[in-house]
């Protein structure tokens, strides 16, 4: 079955950064887009980045744009979401997300998997 799972979570200071991973398993990883997600305290689940399955074009969420690079490792089958030039806004429970085809655009509705996230805080 499929699992994902993210680490890298935790708490910095405005202006910091963090790079989150995720582990893929019970699937073919280097087959399918992935992207991440976030969800911030009372607000609901916004989109934050996805990813080719080739790794050739990913696309980012306005207010991440220029902070934050998605990247991914198919030998390792992981990815993964390095964050810097962090802002208190960014707090939130960061999810990972397989797609549904190889390729997507910008969207949460591109994704059928979700992992059970992990925690950035940022704060001073």
């Amino acid at each position: 079955q499929v699992q994902l799972v993210e680490s890298g979570g935790g708490l910095a200071q405005p202006g910091g950064s963090l790079r989150l991973s995720c582990i893929a398993s019970g699937f073919t990883f280097s087959n399918y887009a992935m992207g991440w997600a976030r969800q911030a305290p009372g607000k609901g689940l916004e989109w934050v980045s996805g990813i080719y399955s080739s790794g050739s074009a990913a696309y980012y969420a306005d207010s991440v744009k220029g902070r934050f690079t998605v990247s991914r490792d198919n030998t390792k089958n992981t990815l993964y979401l390095r964050m810097n030039s962090l802002k208190p806004e960014d707090t939130a429970l960061y999810y990972c997300a397989k797609a549904r085809d190889r390729v997507v655009g910008p969207g949460i509705h591109h994704y059928d998997f979700w992992g059970q996230g992990t925690q950035v805080t940022v704060s001073s």
